[in-house]
């Protein structure tokens, strides 16, 4: 358990160690991005001091030692997620880029008019705006999965909007704004028998949960750097060697193509085909300390802590409302979910409650979370959402209940 080394594990993140506002720092907005340990700050400072050059294009020491850093990474993460091979793993900006990268290439070439794409209600952002523009181009109908009110997918509704007609079902693994853990498997063997792909979004999940593609049979999965422990402007779009080489070229450039003239291009085989231009090297490098950061304490010992100050918080949101009138109302109370829980105040505006815990050196996520249809399937314009990782602590949960239940006596003068 990682209760007993807390104390060590917090050492090892610098940015804890400060007031906000003349406050010990707490900090929960870890859905939003987490903070980055020592290993990862110094690997990308050691790469600037020590080895900046730029990969595969060149003999010289710097470029040699640059690219193979760089390369590691790319194994650390086949071995993170059980890819095949290494040339799965493609390297994007992000979650987004990596959505976008499957809607513009994998979309374009097969999707057509009268073809459907599902996603579900609880989407980012991120894994909608994509998936419409390429309907409204190739006339394919963009459906949705509808939940309940405990944030969970409907699965009969599900069922039925499976056909032979769904080309692919894009589907957020586990919900940023509600912490809910979506049932994948289930989803990827029943899209698989009508003859649809399947993209994962594991934004979230991949930072709480294992990742196992094989087992999963996903046909894609995104993933982000910084809610990993890792630099920003990083992520990872792995897909099925067979579905990656099928796919034409996302952005033409250096490193992409195997000849250039002027009268044709030849492309790079997989993953540089998809890799154009100069990579985020040094944050590609320092990533690989976060993944084996996370690997070293062990995903299994991370979510039991992360459950565990859950638990403790949504147990002393409900002490708070026996004696307070139900004032709080938790969004998102699936029996089977992360470390992420919203919920708003009665007669309070949810980004007022952020200004005042941030007073308090309480830093939570206010806002639609980038999830504005899924905030209007409840009815809200937005929530606070407090999030859990693996350095907070039970008295930093005991902080963020003793503000709440203050704002709350204030709210209900």
């Amino acid at each position: 358990m990682l209760k007993n080394n807390i104390s060590h594990i917090r050492a090892q993140f610098p940015i804890l160690h400060q007031e906000v506002n003349g406050k010990p720092l707490v900090y929960f907005d870890n859905a939003a991005t987490t903070q980055k340990p020592k290993q990862v700050i110094d690997a990308l400072q050691r790469y600037y001091e020590l080895d900046n050059a730029n990969i595969h294009r060149a003999a010289h020491t710097l470029a040699s030692r640059s690219t193979d850093y760089f390369e590691a990474t790319r194994k650390t993460i086949q071995q993170f997620i059980n890819a095949k091979e290494e040339a799965e793993c493609i390297f994007t900006k992000g979650v987004t880029e990596g959505i976008n990268l499957v809607a513009q290439t994998w979309g374009r070439a097969n999707l057509k008019a009268g073809d459907e794409v599902l996603i579900t209600t609880m989407e980012h952002h991120s894994n909608i705006v994509p998936w419409q523009m390429i309907c409204e181009e190739k006339g394919a109908t963009l459906k949705v999965i509808p939940i309940n009110d405990a944030g969970e997918l409907l699965m009969d509704e599900f069922d039925q909007l499976l056909s032979t007609q769904t080309k692919i079902v894009a589907c957020v693994w586990v919900s940023n704004a509600l912490g809910t853990i979506n049932p994948v498997e289930e989803m990827i063997q029943k899209a698989h028998a009508v003859g649809a792909k399947v993209l994962l979004d594991g934004a979230q999940a991949c930072s709480h949960m294992p990742v196992d593609v094989q087992a999963l049979d996903c046909d894609f999965l995104t993933i982000s750097s910084h809610k990993l422990y890792g630099p920003t402007g990083v992520g990872v779009l792995y897909g099925k060697r067979e579905l990656l080489d099928a796919m034409p070229p996302y952005h033409g450039g250096g490193e992409m193509i195997k000849e250039v003239t002027f009268e044709k291009t030849t492309y790079n085989e997989i993953p540089y085909k998809f890799e154009a231009g100069t990579p985020n090297i040094g944050d590609v490098i320092a990533f690989k300390y976060a993944l084996d950061y996370v690997n070293e304490l062990g995903k299994e010992n991370i979510a039991a802590h992360e459950n565990q100050l859950l638990k403790h918080f949504v147990d002393g949101i409900s002490q708070i409302n026996q004696t307070n009138n139900n004032a709080i109302t938790l969004v998102g109370t699936a029996k089977n979910k992360v470390s992420v829980q919203s919920f708003t105040i009665h007669n309070m505006h949810h980004f007022d409650v952020g200004m005042m815990l941030d007073a308090k050196g309480i830093a939570v996520r206010t806002g639609h979370h980038c999830t504005q249809p899924l905030m209007q399937r409840f009815k809200l314009e937005g929530t606070i959402r407090a999030s859990f990782a693996l350095y907070n602590t039970t008295q930093e949960v005991d902080s963020l209940l003793q503000a709440l239940s203050s704002i709350v006596k204030f709210s209900n003068r």
